[in-house]
């Protein structure tokens, strides 16, 4: 991590939601971060994975059952909890009110996809502004990308995925390319940030 600005642990301890965002070749390595996670972690923590739009996931139980704080699907109208790991579930975009709610939209896909990342990552910037971190990992279109230039234009810590790290280097280099990524960071440097932060 000596390559990591010391600016990035302050502006993360100030952080209270952490969103993780990503489609092709990214369930691994967000995988890993959430298993990862300490019993102390304190942080909420929402995951948008591009997922099959009739398929029936057990996403949220695998990731529970190697997690060592709590991890449930979004629920519409929900209070978004410290030290939770919240999953944008399929066939709806994830959004948060400002009163720090989800709200389940069910309007027409964004590139492809509903979760759309681009469409939370815009909501959250609206919401959280600086006291959010967000993560855009590996993914095979331009999902994330605007979201996250919209993310750190209001202060957020906004991270992207090293392309030769990434599966499926298109979504990252998206974000990359319009300056949107504050820090570039291997999975490996994104798990340690995350897991030592909380």
């Amino acid at each position: 991590m000596d390559s990591i600005d010391n600016d990035i642990w302050q502006r993360l301890r100030l952080a209270e939601l952490i969103l993780l965002g990503g489609s092709a070749g990214s369930f691994g390595p967000i995988f890993r971060i959430v298993k990862a996670l300490p019993a102390s972690y304190s942080r909420s923590i929402l995951i948008i994975l591009h997922r099959g739009k009739n398929n029936f996931s057990e996403i949220e139980n695998l990731f529970g059952s190697n997690c060592r704080i709590s991890v449930s699907e979004v629920a519409d109208k929900e209070k978004v909890l410290a030290a939770n790991v919240y999953i944008a579930p399929a066939n709806y975009h994830t959004l948060f009110e400002t009163d720090k709610t989800f709200a389940l939209d069910v309007s027409e896909q964004v590139w492809y996809s509903k979760p759309s990342i681009d469409v939370t990552f815009q909501s959250a910037s609206d919401v959280y502004g600086d006291k959010c971190v967000a993560v855009l990992f590996s993914g095979a279109n331009k999902d994330g990308a605007d979201g996250l230039l919209k993310l750190r234009s209001k202060g957020a810590l906004t991270i992207a995925q090293e392309l030769t790290d990434a599966e499926m280097p298109v979504m990252p280099k998206a974000a990359i390319d319009i300056n949107a990524a504050e820090f570039i960071l291997t999975s490996d440097q994104i798990l340690k940030l995350l897991c030592n932060s909380g």
